[in-house]
């Protein structure tokens, strides 16, 4: 196919704001699936997507559409639209020349739709604005138009007015795709060099990898070359997404989809790397992508009757789908032996658990989730920690440096004086407030990541009444004025409870979090004493008390020295249990510690 009649294009918009229903839509009318196969978000193939409703993996499809008596190929990639899979749509713009921005008529411009905008805007993509939802009672479509152009800078007289469920004005959408989006530039003529933006490994095939050609062509039987690991693969299979598994002999300049080359080792396939000819390579590889940046850290220890190789096995396979996700061996003395997994933000740490559990049928012992931190020593050396555990002493170190964020905060007017009042408590600092409507209001801060990680945007939907939407962008390491508080389960110190705090919130939050300790930690056949420890000096102490049998119940009068005897006996028994006892710590135990509410 002509090169002018091809248009690689993502659909990008703030999370529910009607992405994968438009996907269906355009499915729909170009015949790409028939009513029989037609199902609601058809591109969202996993469990947890359609359990959620909510797109986590980006999604291609190949779709063909006429348009005045011309056939035109269009390559559809469909993405997420939550903070953490901010990644995955980064990748996908890459791949393409055009972005459909999704706006919701009734909510209108959200922290993720300015976010988005933005990334499309740096990839170089053409944005082509979409008004959606207009059939609801609520629907605004000419404010939020104006909205669109005066945060975003898009003509409101060009932005086209749809309803995604309905159909309504899907057809002018098309027609505004293939005459407004660009074509992929012509370079047919040079070396192969195609991206591989993503893939997932198949228990039969091997490796399936999903590419655009940006430069030449492949063909099956081609030998081939992956530059990032300089591996050989003879091609064996082509095809693309329509949206079914479709073989075709050959993939030409611009298009998008897949390839099978009998790779069985994992580790051979990298998101981002260039696949090129092996006899006529390209002199230098595509940009692929930039490494992301995980900002959540938790520890995944083997729970039940999962082992630790199994734990690992799932984790490769896993690794491979999702290029944004990292981890690396870990030991407690408390759980044994696990892994330090790495994550761009707590639904994304969630998702990957839920999709360990499900796809392979594991167990995992998951501790509490932290952020890195920046520690620079007195000998000038500079480290990054993923583990308050790994923090050394406090003589050897000079500061700690913590994680801070752009955070932006979309709200109504009402709210505005409530989310101020939950900024200053989380210590973020407000840069500037800006009206995008005579009712709603843009605010961004400068906040510490580890203050709004967790709760924060639960908190801010309460504050809100469910209006306000978030964003945040990491922007450096700072220096905090911040110490680690540890926990001592019967006089252990158990590494995965640890957190690190702002010194003024320490002792506060060290008294409170281990009353939350003690009603988490079930209650033994002995004693179990709960200390906090700050710089090795303990600040608060909670004791958990034993069950008690009552060892005198066969007893039926006589001489009160026989009792005696006997709970002398117990009490023995008892110091020496506690000496030699296992305290069984439960997962909720280590979730408490995340907990900042008072109750």
């Amino acid at each position: 196919m002509s090169l002018e009649h091809i248009r690689n294009f993502s659909i990008v918009a703030h999370i529910d704001h009607g992405k994968s229903t438009l996907a269906d839509r355009l499915l729909e009318r170009t015949g790409a699936i028939t009513e029989r196969q037609m199902k609601d978000q058809v591109l969202d193939d996993m469990d947890l997507e359609r359990e959620r409703g909510i797109t986590i993996k980006a999604s291609a499809v190949t779709m063909n559409y006429t348009h005045d008596g011309k056939t035109y190929m269009l390559n559809l990639i469909d993405t997420p639209g939550h903070v953490d899979f901010h990644y995955e749509v980064s990748r996908a713009l890459t791949a393409c020349e055009g972005a459909v921005l999704v706006v919701d008529a009734s909510q209108g411009v959200e922290a993720q739709t300015v976010a988005n905008a933005y990334l499309a805007v740096e990839s170089g993509c053409e944005i082509l604005g979409v008004i959606n939802k207009i059939d609801l009672p609520a629907a605004q479509p000419d404010r939020v138009a104006e909205e669109v152009e005066r945060v975003l800078g898009l003509n409101s007289a060009e932005c086209l007015p749809i309803s995604a469920k309905t159909g309504q004005g899907v057809e002018a959408l098309l027609e505004a795709i293939v005459t407004k989006l660009p074509p992929p530039s012509d370079k047919s003529d040079q070396p192969t060099a195609a991206l591989i933006f993503d893939s997932h490994a198949d228990e039969y095939r091997g490796v399936i990898c999903y590419v655009r050609v940006f430069e030449g062509k492949l063909t099956t039987r081609q030998r081939v070359q992956f530059m990032g690991t300089g591996r050989n693969y003879m091609i064996t299979e082509l095809g693309k997404f329509t949206p079914f598994m479709t073989p075709v002999d050959e993939l030409g300049t611009g298009e998008v989809g897949y390839v099978i080359a009998n790779i069985k080792d994992l580790s051979d396939v990298t998101i981002g790397d260039t696949v090129t000819d092996q006899a006529n390579p390209t002199e230098k590889p595509l940009p692929g992508y930039k490494k992301p940046m995980q900002m959540v850290f938790s520890d995944f220890y083997p729970g039940g009757t999962t082992d630790y190789p199994r734990l690992r096995a799932a984790f490769e396979k896993l690794a491979l789908n999702d290029a944004s996700f990292s981890f690396f061996p870990q030991n407690s003395p408390a759980l044994g032996f696990g892994f330090r997994c790495g994550f761009l933000g707590l639904l994304h740490m969630e998702i990957v658990q839920e999709r360990l559990e499900r796809e392979n049928d594991i167990d995992v012992v998951q501790t509490a989730p932290t952020v890195s931190y920046e520690v620079a020593f007195t000998n000038g050396q500079v480290k990054r920690i993923d583990s308050p555990s790994e923090l050394p002493d406090s003589q050897q170190i000079a500061e700690i440096r913590e994680p801070m964020v752009k955070l932006e905060i979309i709200t109504t007017r009402d709210s505005i004086g409530g989310i101020m009042k939950l900024g200053e408590d989380r210590r973020c600092v407000l840069n500037k407030t800006e009206y995008i409507s005579p009712t709603r209001v843009m605010m961004e801060y400068k906040a510490p990541l580890a203050e709004i990680v967790y709760d924060f945007y639960d908190v801010l939907k309460g504050i809100s009444k469910g209006y306000a939407t978030m964003d945040y962008e990491f922007i450096g390491f700072e220096t905090g004025n911040l110490v680690r508080i540890d926990f001592l389960v019967n006089g252990t110190p158990v590494d995965a409870l640890s957190l690190i705090v702002h010194r003024t919130k320490a002792e506060q939050r060290g008294r409170k979090l281990i009353l939350k300790l003690k009603k988490s930690i079930p209650r033994h056949q002995f004693e179990i004493p709960l200390q906090v420890a700050i710089g090795g000096k303990i600040i608060a102490r909670e004791t958990i008390k034993s069950f008690r049998k009552d060892v005198t119940a066969k007893l039926y009068g006589g001489d009160v020295t026989r009792k005696m005897k006997l709970l002398k006996k117990q009490k023995e028994g008892k110091k020496r249990m506690k000496s030699i006892g296992m305290v069984n710590i439960p997962q909720e135990a280590f979730m408490s510690i995340l907990d900042t509410s008072d109750d």
